[in-house]
């Protein structure tokens, strides 16, 4: 019995991600050049004539850093802005303030809530960490209890819940009505969250 070729392709498939976690993580090397040998050597498994593997991959690399590229930069320069101009401080202090110090990881869950809405989550994950190192600083907590409640606060947003981008495009694709998915999203995502 012959093997078809789509089988084939899932095999190579799982084969690179293994070589990727294993020259990452265990031989440490650079990650960006792993990523781009083993795209590389994938495509010449799956068939792809080698004239056109590294146009191929100019392609997709290019999209993929033109949409994020521009994202990051940009919300680097007004986290380093809100850093620098003491805002994240001024944040920081009012979040400490009002939920408490023992409770700072609420406070980051529920910013990033807020804060997640209106942006798409490269954008609110940028413009929120200057805050989160500010608020770990402050309580004297590892940036991880308060960085997970953060990203755990983006990630249910941008997932779930309109008025958000891709939550309202769900919204459109499937005609459903936004008001009852805002409630189903909030009822589902504040748990979730938590």
């Amino acid at each position: 019995m012959t093997l078809s070729f789509g089988y084939w392709l899932l095999v190579y498939a799982a084969i690179a991600i293994i070589a990727l976690i294993v020259l990452i993580a265990r031989y440490r090397l650079n990650p960006f050049i792993v990523i781009t040998l083993v795209s590389i050597g994938l495509a010449l498994l799956s068939g792809m004539p080698p004239s056109g593997v590294v146009g191929a991959y100019e392609a997709g690399v290019g999209k993929t850093l033109g949409h994020i590229a521009l994202v990051v930069a940009l919300g680097t320069m007004l986290g380093k802005m809100m850093a620098e101009s003491g805002g994240a401080e001024q944040v920081a202090r009012t979040l400490i303030d009002r939920f408490g110090e023992k409770n700072a990881h609420w406070a980051m869950v529920c910013i990033a809530f807020l804060v997640g809405l209106p942006l798409f989550f490269e954008v609110g994950f940028v413009l929120l960490v200057p805050i989160a190192f500010t608020v770990a600083r402050r309580v004297g907590v590892s940036i991880l209890m308060v960085g997970l409640p953060m990203v755990a606060g983006l990630s249910v947003v941008h997932a779930l819940v309109p008025p958000h981008p891709a939550a309202m495009l769900a919204v459109q694709v499937y005609q459903a009505s936004v008001g009852q998915t805002l409630m189903y999203a909030i009822l589902i995502g504040i748990p979730t969250a938590i």
